[in-house]
């Protein structure tokens, strides 16, 4: 078992002695799409997928806040951010603004990408060393303005 998921369990059990529901609850939606994606694909996650994985769910839960505050439902909204708190305890820790412009322009370079078309190379290229340290949908739009989109 990867490390990721055997600190899930550890912290899963603390929060069912320590009596906290909101975090044992997120931590069990966590472990049940680790498990459904082991079972779909009959495979076991590494950490690198399971950071893949936590990355996906907080993505799904900005886009259900931008939602639930389009509809005034502020207080469904401060419960998916309230998840997204406890889910990115298991990220890697966030890269700064700097760091993320040196790795696009790392990849830039690498990639030698000059047009929009270039622009899956450098993604493909970011995306190992960004997966759950930024938000790709940021960085793609960075990429994008810097390639003259």
């Amino acid at each position: 078992m990867s490390s990721l998921k055997e600190s899930l369990q550890a912290d899963m059990k603390a929060a069912m002695k320590g009596g906290d529901k909101d975090r044992l609850g997120v931590i069990r939606l966590i472990m049940a799409a680790i498990k459904q994606r082991e079972v779909d694909e009959r495979i076991s996650l590494d950490d690198a997928q399971v950071v893949a994985l936590l990355d996906k769910m907080v993505k799904q839960r900005r886009e259900s806040i931008a939602q639930y505050q389009a509809g005034g439902r502020e207080d469904l909204a401060a419960i998916e951010s309230a998840e997204i708190a406890v889910i990115q305890t298991y990220l890697p820790e966030a890269l700064t603004e700097t760091e993320i412009d040196a790795l696009i322009q790392a990849a830039l370079a690498a990639t030698g990408a000059t047009g929009v078309g270039g622009m899956g190379k450098v993604m493909a290229a970011l995306k190992p060393q960004m997966q759950g340290r930024a938000d790709m949908t940021v960085v793609s739009a960075r990429v994008k303005s810097l390639l003259g989109a």
